[in-house]
């Protein structure tokens, strides 16, 4: 980097929500390159900014720029990535960068943990649960309050009797020791056939020192993590960094465990579970370059590494990496933008691979690398379908008496069940019998969900939670509530009449504790300590669990009734993932799917495991429609608190084509006609399908336009010939939308 000597001008930007630098200028004797942090005035305050360009000039019409902070620098490709990314997405850079530069500023020092150890004798009463506590620290170090009552099996109330007594002395814990780099060759597993070639592929590309795309697609089983691991190993030879995105927090407790038993400590890990002063010291690790693999959720893209060889994006399909509000991006494909910039490889790991994605394998614009077979050449799970038409529950009850059947044969053997319903809480429905009252969110266009454990309605899109009265609030009669429809609380409810024996277990995001409660839940069903796990999408994908043989889909239609165009492709994906968790130990596995549609034709492809003949179908469907990936998208969400406004600003923004219609840069279809293959439609706005959430309602247009349209260009322009947005109505710009809700 060349330094410019004086006088300069500083292009400053702060992360705010405009596009543009700021022009400073810099102090004499002050040494600055594009990246550094600097502080500046901005208005009547200070804030933090990053140097993006430096330039000569006078500049004596303009600020001083008020210091430089040391230790920290966004190095070029990041920069540039920001820009891509802001251009993009239509966002402003200065709020792509907040997410980029928040974890290292603002955060404060953090006080110290406290910890517990032996200081004195034994306690008077020298109880059994007492004696546990005492065991666990006599060969341990000292221990969290929260390591020692799991370790030991206590309450709070057995180690603050301890502590009280003089037994136990509570402690400063030290601060955590920097991170420990990864050993390449701490324990090289065996590879045979597919999954050999995989390995020595991954390893020639991460040698090679080039952007490149690999697609690494095996069935559920089939050995993926460990695969890549070794192209982890081949990037810390070669002294480089590497980046692995994980859908969701619920993955990362095996994951962990998986990756310290080949590399022999952990990797760094980012999520937003973490405390602020630990993030700002992973992300000044990975900016100089010690903390040498990161895994972590979406936001882990932005971390300022220094160098960058390898990104993996596991489970690549999951709609979790998309960002649906604020700078909306799918970090799946972000990730690939940002391997471009780094000169790195980006490998994109599943067992039902994304549809654009299989494309872009089946196009040669990224490589193809197969797993057909599961590890150790166990066999698949057989999977099989109950028509609820013919074989369906007695009224009142949510399971088929095939699968209570086949759940009672698996507990007899010992082995584990799992039963899938992607329904939170007890009942998506309370209503009155008496008058038809519906409980329905305040704030939003959605029924309130009843979660009996808690007695309260929640709502599942902004939070709201209200008592479950006992009396119909609309006509005052008592006992006529009554709960619609199963969730995974029912569910609970329901097994438990059935196999009261049963050690159950229910994982959910409702589940209290955070992250390390959800790991020790799933280290308790890994080690067997339960027989029936009742979850939803959390226990779908990436878990591993040896005795789990069974895997009932309690309603395997409900994904597909929706406008989504992406329903079938992620409802095949989802009972692909849940049914591949059985039969991954040494017993056989079965999945049964309780069905209305049977001869559904994602249902009829599970049936079958004719995953090929699903990809070609969906495939065709979207050529022939120009959608992604063959066409683009974006939607326009209009939102506001007064809906007859936010409904004419809408109906502006529609009629502002007719303007641009009228440029030779875009060849527009004519509202209400109908558009050709190579033109620009611009849908709406229609309602949105959840028209009021958050208090704010949403209407919705939707962009279509040819594979080889400048999108971007023409939602600016767009933009620009539209009125502008009054009071409190807001414009969200979604490119290549996840979600049609």
């Amino acid at each position: 980097m060349v330094e410019i000597t004086t006088p300069r001008i500083a292009e400053v930007l702060t992360p705010v929500a405009v596009d543009q630098t700021w022009s400073y200028r810099v102090p004499e004797g002050m040494t600055l390159v594009a990246g550094d942090f600097v502080l500046v005035p901005f208005g009547p305050r200070q804030t933090q900014g990053v140097v993006w360009e430096m330039r000569e000039g006078a500049g004596d019409n303009l600020k001083m720029l008020t210091s430089r902070l040391a230790g920290l620098h966004l190095p070029a490709p990041l920069r540039a990535f920001i820009d891509w990314l802001a251009q993009w997405t239509l966002s402003p850079r200065g709020m792509v960068l907040r997410m980029v530069i928040r974890a290292p500023l603002g955060a404060e020092p953090e006080a110290p943990g406290k910890v517990l150890h032996l200081a004195g004798g034994p306690p008077a009463r020298l109880t059994p649960a007492r004696a546990r506590v005492l065991a666990v620290l006599a060969e341990s170090p000292p221990l969290s309050r929260a390591d020692l009552r799991r370790a030991a099996g206590v309450s709070d109330g057995v180690i603050a009797g301890l502590v009280n007594e003089g037994t136990l002395a509570v402690l400063d814990a030290a601060p955590p020791p920097p991170p420990a780099s990864p050993d390449p060759d701490f324990a090289i597993p065996h590879f045979a056939d597919a999954q050999a070639e995989a390995v020595e592929a991954l390893r020639r590309a991460v040698s090679a020192r080039e952007f490149r795309t690999l697609l690494l697609e095996g069935v559920t089983g089939s050995g993926k993590t460990e695969v890549y691991f070794e192209a982890v190993a081949e990037a810390l030879r070669n002294g480089g960094q590497v980046m692995i995105l994980i859908p969701e927090i619920a993955l990362t407790t095996q994951f962990l465990a998986r990756f310290a038993a080949r590399f022999g400590v952990e990797p760094g890990l980012w999520h937003s579970g973490i405390t602020p002063r630990r993030r700002a010291d992973l992300w000044n690790a990975v900016a100089d370059g010690t903390a040498r693999v990161v895994a972590g959720a979406r936001s882990a893209l932005f971390l300022p590494f220094a160098s960058l060889r390898l990104i993996i994006v596991d489970e690549e399909h999951e709609a979790a990496y998309k960002q649906g509000d604020g700078v909306t991006y799918n970090a799946r494909d972000m990730a690939v933008v940002r391997a471009r910039f780094e000169g790195a490889l980006a490998v994109l790991a599943s067992a039902t691979p994304s549809l654009e994605t299989r494309v872009n394998a089946a196009q040669g614009r990224y490589g193809h690398l197969r797993l057909p077979t599961r590890f150790a050449a166990r066999s698949l799970p057989e999977i099989a379908a109950i028509d609820m038409r013919r074989d369906g529950p007695a009224k009142g009850h949510w399971l088929a008496p095939r699968l209570v059947a086949e759940m009672a044969e698996t507990f007899a053997r010992g082995e584990q069940a799992l039963l899938f319903l992607n329904r939170r809480g007890y009942a998506p429905l309370t209503l009155c019998r008496a008058c038809g009252h519906r409980f329905q969110c305040p704030h939003c266009s959605a029924w309130l969900v009843e979660h009996r454990f808690r007695r309260i309605l929640a709502c599942h899109h902004c939070g709201h939670t209200e008592p479950r009265p006992d009396v119909c609030p609309a006509c005052d009669t008592e006992d006529s509530l009554t709960a619609c429809g199963p969730g995974v609380e029912r569910l609970a409810e329901e097994t438990a009449a059935l196999f009261p024996e049963a050690r159950t277990l229910v994982l959910s995001s409702d589940l209290g504790g955070g992250t390390e409660r959800l790991r020790h839940e799933i280290d308790r069903v890994t080690r067997g300590e339960v027989d029936l796990v009742i979850g939803t999408q959390m226990v779908a994908k990436g878990h591993h669990f040896p005795k789990l043989t069974l895997v009932g889909v309690v309603d395997a239609d409900v994904g597909l009734a929706n406008g989504d165009p992406r329903a079938g492709e992620r409802t095949f994906q989802m009972l692909q993932q849940v049914t591949g968790r059985a039969g991954r130990g040494l017993a056989s596995g079965r999945g049964l799917l309780q069905t209305w549609q049977p001869e559904h034709p994602v249902i009829a492809a599970l049936l079958t495991g004719d995953a090929e003949a699903f990809y070609e179908r969906e495939t065709d469907m979207r050529a022939f429609a120009g959608l992604p990936p063959f066409g683009r998208l974006a939607a326009l969400i209009v939102s506001g608190t007064d809906p007859a406004a936010t409904l004419l600003h809408a109906r502006a923004l529609a009629l502002a084509t007719a303007e641009m219609g009228e440029s030779p840069r875009w060849k527009l279809a004519p509202l209400g006609g109908l558009p050709q293959d190579d033109e620009v439609v611009v849908l709406g706005p229609a309602e949105a399908p959840v028209a009021l959430l958050r208090g704010r309602f949403r209407f919705r247009l939707l962009v279509k336009a040819p594979r080889s349209a400048d999108l971007q260009g023409f939602l600016r322009a767009l933009l620009a010939a539209a009125p502008p947005a009054r009071g409190n109505i807001r414009v969200m710009i979604d490119v290549d939308p996840q979600n049609f809700m």
